[in-house]
């Protein structure tokens, strides 16, 4: 990871930059064997800062963002835990080593109807906003605002972009 951005402008044919969880444990010294799981000894994710700093390096360099391998298949819940940790960050998908995991990874990085129909009223709520010439709004008793707007898109383009396949 001392190397994240030379790897990301190293070439302008890179589209993403993984995360090999195996490969970042053992050169770390880790103590863990498992592939992409918990280990119950340290308090938290042990992975999340090496996935902060590949998520805010692949946004800097406009690069994609995904998250690597799970080993254990037969525990779709754990898979599914791991996913929704590194999505709640901003990575954008998950390896699937098994075929177990590719509707589990489609599901956790597929936007749910009620989160992009939010996203939708922010920016409807943030355009009549506007046409009144204020710069922030509320929704639901929560301010609502240009970063909120962002935020929103996000999602509907991510959407969008899931539907369109």
């Amino acid at each position: 990871m001392s190397n994240i951005k030379e790897i990301a402008k190293s070439s302008n044919r890179l589209e993403a930059l993984h995360f090999g969880v195996a490969d970042y444990a053992a050169s770390l010294r880790a103590r863990t064997v498992v592939i992409g799981g918990l280990n119950p000894d340290y308090p938290g994710d042990q992975w999340h800062h090496g996935l902060s700093q590949l998520v805010m390096t692949c946004r800097a360099y406009g690069l994609r963002a995904i998250d690597g391998p799970f080993g254990d298949f037969k525990d779709p819940d754990a898979y599914i835990a791991s996913a929704k940790r590194a999505a709640a960050i901003g990575i954008e998908g998950k390896w699937a080593i098994h075929p177990s995991q590719i509707d589990l990874a489609n599901k956790v990085f597929s936007p749910p109807a009620a989160e992009v129909n939010r996203a939708k009223k922010i920016l409807e709520e943030l355009d009549k906003a506007a046409k009144e010439g204020k710069g922030a709004a509320q929704l639901d008793g929560r301010m609502i605002d240009a970063a909120s707007a962002r935020m929103a898109k996000n999602i509907v383009n991510i959407n969008k972009l899931i539907e369109s396949k």
